[in-house]
């Protein structure tokens, strides 16, 4: 988006924002769509084509129809919640996610402008926990069925939310806070990696069966490392 608008200063004024604690934190984008004097030029066409630029891991693709097809005779419906505008992701994941089933920050465009006038919802923090719930209700599935993947410090609520409900979360990224309240971390440039705890601590799978799976849609595992990371800091005293 800042490419698009000739914006340099985009990562400060994010990190701004973050320290300053005055929005959710993933609502960065959203408070500086609407507040900030550098992103008023931004229109739907703008969010589309920042979509269209958006670099996908690896089998995203595959991702969704291996979950879209079963597995084991297990059904899996997928939804992608995010804190970004909701055109970008669905331009990001056109052909691939369903429109219907992606929640992302909706805004209000004046209809002679086409300037973005309102914010009318973030799911940012607290709000990935309020649309997991509504889609629980609308589905009539209980919480321990919920099967959370995430990357950012945006997931935080929703993980621990998932977590005490007995769900199950996967972190996707290195960020330690992630990785402190994910049941599982995993760490790969395809998105089919995430598949592996699903199989493996949900279904109960072998590694040989996982392997097989794999297989059967064309992929070889090559390298799967299980690795426990302890991160440890030390401090001098005196």
């Amino acid at each position: 988006m800042a490419e698009i608008l000739g914006i340099s200063d985009f990562e400060k004024k994010v990190g701004g924002l973050a320290r300053s604690n005055l929005v959710q934190s993933g609502a960065e984008l959203a408070y500086l769509l609407r507040h900030d004097p550098a992103f008023r030029g931004v229109r739907r066409e703008h969010l589309i084509e920042a979509g269209k630029r958006v670099r996908l891991k690896d089998n995203v693709e595959l991702f969704a129809k291996i979950l879209s097809e079963g597995v084991g005779g297990n059904r899996f419906q997928f939804f992608v919640i995010s804190a970004g505008p909701r055109e970008v992701v669905c331009s990001a994941l056109e052909g691939i996610v369903p429109p219907e089933n992606i929640f992302g920050t909706e805004l209000d465009f004046d209809s002679e402008t086409g300037e973005i006038c309102a914010v009318l919802r973030v799911p940012a923090g607290n709000g990935k926990v309020a649309v997991l719930q509504e889609l629980e209700l609308k589905l009539q599935m209980s919480p321990d069925r919920v099967i959370y993947v995430g990357d950012g410090s945006s997931d935080l609520y929703v993980m621990h939310d998932v977590n005490s409900r007995d769900g199950h979360t996967i972190a996707v990224s290195e960020t330690k806070s992630i990785g402190r309240i994910a049941n599982r971390t995993v760490l790969s440039d395809s998105a089919v990696g995430v598949l592996v705890p699903i199989l493996e601590d949900v279904l109960k799978w072998d590694s040989l069966q996982i392997r097989e799976l794999f297989t059967s849609y064309g992929l070889a595992l090559q390298d799967w490392d299980k690795i426990s990371t302890d991160w440890i800091t030390f401090h001098h005293n005196g």
